[in-house]
């Protein structure tokens, strides 16, 4: 199977460049399922159901987050009823929804987990120890497909779960920076990059017009970030493919809105 990754997905630059080219990618490149990271996707802060539905008509697949999941709580309680939608699985129990669920892909399971690092972050459980916890599940299921969204502040936590679980799971990827990262590789049949970066605005701070981000570094005073109306966007995604359970496989693709070409970089195998 071919999985592909989206993320970080910022306001609404992101799902507008994400429509305009995702499904000639999907076509080109034979993508058999997309996951996305989609917790900025609703003007930078949280996620809507009404924007939720717009990329998943798109031809998102499923739908991750991470500390911005619950910025609005309503839609994002509704949505977690729906089977495509995850948040962080280290949040503390009792908390609605899951974040780790199986999907149908060419008639094999792929289990798709999303996880938050610490630094930085709300108050969750261990990551660590809960995806030990979720890996022995899914091994009790004969679950060999697996896919890591790993969302966090410090590149050294997503560093970490890959040394912990490269072997045994098919691919990790890093969000929540929004800066891309130059480290894809294969490694011992897993698929790695410390962060995707962001799918959005790319001429400003990291998707967000820079007068706030400016104010705040220079006077401590912040306030409200705001997506930009217009912008020069990005889109950018991982590919990666996998044979029983292992990826064979992995590249990075980068699509700018002013350019018609798109960069394709090969993982380091």
């Amino acid at each position: 199977m071919r999985i592909a990754f989206i993320g970080d997905i910022v306001g609404r630059p992101g799902r507008k460049i994400i429509k305009e080219n995702l499904e000639k990618i999907r076509k080109n490149y034979n993508i058999d399922f997309v996951i996305a990271n989609a917790e900025n996707a609703s003007h930078g802060f949280g996620l809507t159901v009404k924007n939720c539905n717009e990329l998943l008509k798109m031809g998102i697949d499923a739908i991750t987050g991470g500390n911005h999941s619950f910025d609005k709580k309503s839609d994002m309680f509704a949505l977690l009823e729906n089977n495509n939608i995850l948040r962080p699985h280290n949040y503390p129990e009792g908390l609605v929804g899951s974040g780790c669920k199986l999907f149908d892909v060419n008639n094999e399971k792929l289990a798709v987990i999303n996880l938050m690092g610490q630094f930085g972050m709300p108050i969750v459980e261990n990551p660590f120890n809960v995806a030990r916890k979720l890996l022995d599940e899914l091994k009790e299921k004969n679950v060999k497909n697996i896919f890591i969204d790993f969302h966090g502040e410090a590149t050294s936590e997503k560093r970490v779960i890959f040394m912990m679980l490269k072997g045994e799971v098919s691919a990790i990827c890093g969000t929540h920076t929004h800066v891309g990262t130059d480290d894809l590789e294969v490694c011992e049949g897993t698929a790695y990059l410390t962060d995707i970066g962001l799918t959005g605005c790319r001429d400003n701070v990291i998707g967000m017009d820079e007068r706030i981000p400016i104010q705040k570094a220079t006077t401590g005073i912040g306030g409200h970030f705001e997506v930009p109306n217009s912008c020069k966007a990005v889109f950018q995604m991982m590919v990666v493919d996998i044979e029983n359970g292992k990826a064979s496989n992995a590249f990075k693709l980068k699509k700018y809105c002013n350019k018609d070409e798109i960069i394709k970089t090969d993982a380091i195998i």
